[in-house]
This record gives C-alpha cells, sequence and structure tokens, in this order.
C-alpha cells in the first residue's frame, strides 16, 4: 500500500498528458493514494485517445487544450489553474515516480526553491540521449557558474510564485525545463537535485525527435545563457575574432610587409562583437530589475 504524503504545504500535481492513457491508468491510483489532500491536475493536450475517460475516474482536475501545443504549454497551463503553493510537474508516461516525491518536497522545505529530479546514467533512454544529456549539463553549469545535474528533468517541485514569474519565457515545446532551470539561477533562486531512477516509458513512444529537438535544446541554452550572462557568449566569439586579426596580421606584416584590410575587418568585429556583449549585460541587468535577488 502506497505511503500518504502529509506535506507542511498546499500542493498541486500538474501532469500534462498526450495520448497518455495507458500511463495514467498506473500512475493516478498512486498519486490520488500517496497524495489525498493535493490538488491534482491531468492537462489534456490535445489527446485522441482514452485519456479524458481514465481521468474521469479519479478526483483530478481536468484542463484541456482543443489541440496539441506541445509539453511547454500544457505546463504553463496548469500552472496557471493551480491553486497550490507548491507545484509538483511529473510526466504521465511512467518514468517519473511517485515515491520521490517525498524527497523533493523535503528538499523543498530546507530553503530550496525548486527541486529537480536528476537522473542518473542508468535512466537515459540510449547512449546518444546520456552523451547529449551530458553536454547540455557541462554547458549550462558553464553558463551559469553552479553545477547543473540534469537540465533537461521534467520532474520537479517548486514554489508556484517564483515559477509563475518566468511563464512568459517558457516555450511551449519539449524544452520548458531547460529554460526555467537556467531563469532560476539567473534570478538568484536555490536549485537543488534529488537522485532519481527513471524506469522504461509506458505506452506510446516518446514525442521528442534526437536532431530537432537536440538542437532546439542548444538554441535554448544559449538564448537562456545570453540572458544569463551575455559577456560568455560576447566575450569569447570576440577574442578569437581579435586572436584570427592579430594572427593574419603576423602573418601578411612578415610577408606582405602591411597591414591588410582582413586584418582590420577581424579587429572591427572584435570590437563591435565586445561592445554587443556590454550593451546585452545593461538590458539583462534591466530585464530582471524586478527580481526579488
Amino acid at each position: 500500500m502506497s505511503e500518504k504524503i502529509k506535506p507542511l504545504m498546499d500542493i498541486t500535481l500538474v501532469i500534462p498528458a498526450r495520448n497518455e492513457a495507458e500511463g495514467l491508468r498506473r500512475l493516478l491510483p498512486e498519486v490520488v493514494a500517496r497524495l489525498p489532500e493535493a490538488e491534482i491536475i491531468v492537462v489534456n493536450d490535445g489527446s485522441d485517445d482514452d485519456t479524458l475517460s481514465v481521468c474521469a475516474k479519479f478526483p483530478v482536475r481536468v484542463v484541456s487544450h482543443p489541440y496539441p501545443k506541445g509539453n511547454g504549454a500544457a505546463v504553463k497551463s496548469g500552472a496557471r489553474a493551480a491553486k497550490g503553493d507548491v507545484l509538483i510537474f511529473m510526466d504521465a508516461d511512467g518514468q517519473h515516480q511517485p515515491q520521490d516525491i517525498p524527497l523533493m518536497l523535503e528538499k523543498l522545505e530546507r530553503g530550496y526553491d525548486m527541486v529537480v529530479g536528476a537522473r542518473g546514467r542508468g535512466s537515459q533512454a540510449g547512449a546518444h540521449r546520456a552523451v547529449a544529456n551530458g553536454f547540455y549539463n557541462w554547458l549550462a553549469s558553464w553558463m551559469v557558474g553552479q553545477k547543473v545535474d540534469d537540465l533537461t528533468s521534467g520532474f520537479r517541485a517548486v514554489k508556484a510564485d517564483k515559477f509563475r514569474q518566468f511563464l512568459y519565457m517558457l516555450p511551449n515545446g519539449f524544452s520548458y525545463p531547460t529554460t526555467i532551470t537556467m531563469s532560476f539561477f539567473r534570478a538568484g533562486y536555490s536549485v537543488g537535485y534529488v537522485p532519481i531512477h527513471a524506469p522504461k516509458r509506458i505506452g506510446n513512444s516518446s514525442h521528442m525527435r534526437i536532431v530537432r529537438d537536440g538542437v532546439r535544446f542548444l538554441l535554448i541554452i544559449f538564448k537562456i545563457g545570453s540572458l544569463y550572462s551575455p559577456l560568455k557568449l560576447f566575450f569569447p566569439v570576440s577574442a578569437l575574432f581579435f586572436l584570427l586579426g592579430a594572427g593574419n596580421y603576423v602573418h601578411t606584416y612578415l610577408t606582405l610587409h602591411r597591414f591588410t584590410n582582413m586584418s582590420a575587418l577581424l579587429f572591427i568585429s572584435a570590437i563591435i562583437v565586445f561592445l554587443i556583449g556590454l550593451v546585452s549585460e545593461q538590458i539583462t541587468m534591466l530585464a530582471y530589475k524586478d527580481s526579488d535577488h
């Protein structure tokens, strides 16, 4: 029998679901038993299977999209509809285990603003995804100056008021975890991790596409990185142009005994990119001027 969780705060559990009837049949009985006092919201993202009929058998709220909008859009709809002070997001495909929720809530009660379920190597769906996620984690850690254990995990508990500050930044697709994690770091909020094991998904195959969504993840990392610390992006590019210009100048001076237009172009590019980075830093400060930190 599932052990009931008696939280010290009002909780809303948000479950995005698109054609996840099979996963919901297994998940909902357990979360209802474990979180009897929590609000449970299933966001039906334009499903055309039995998602609605499965939800009707349990004491859950259903927020429906008339057509599929994406995982991020479902998360935003759930966050807007939620009444709890703490939001827990988990997938309906069986990869997120309800028994991990107490660990996340315990860490949240210790002063963290967001706690993420960090998947181990054995939880990755294939070596290619493990390598990709490892690279994303490394790149994001460099951007924010803090260790990011799992940038793309959708299993997380977060304080609702702080999460809603960044709703306007979240994409409608699969990369909302990337955006919200880096945004929390940028705002100075505390982000913690608890290790979890994610078993094989239940039901239909993942809606993610490795190449398409991999490129999208990288673009979002750079986008949020430019909001977090633009000079970390612009300065290396500026330094590269400067070194290329200096190398070209040395080469042309030794061979042609003159300063060429290419060297001038590279030096000017270095200056322009650096100045753009400085302006971006000022814009970033203005964008976060209303942050609590």
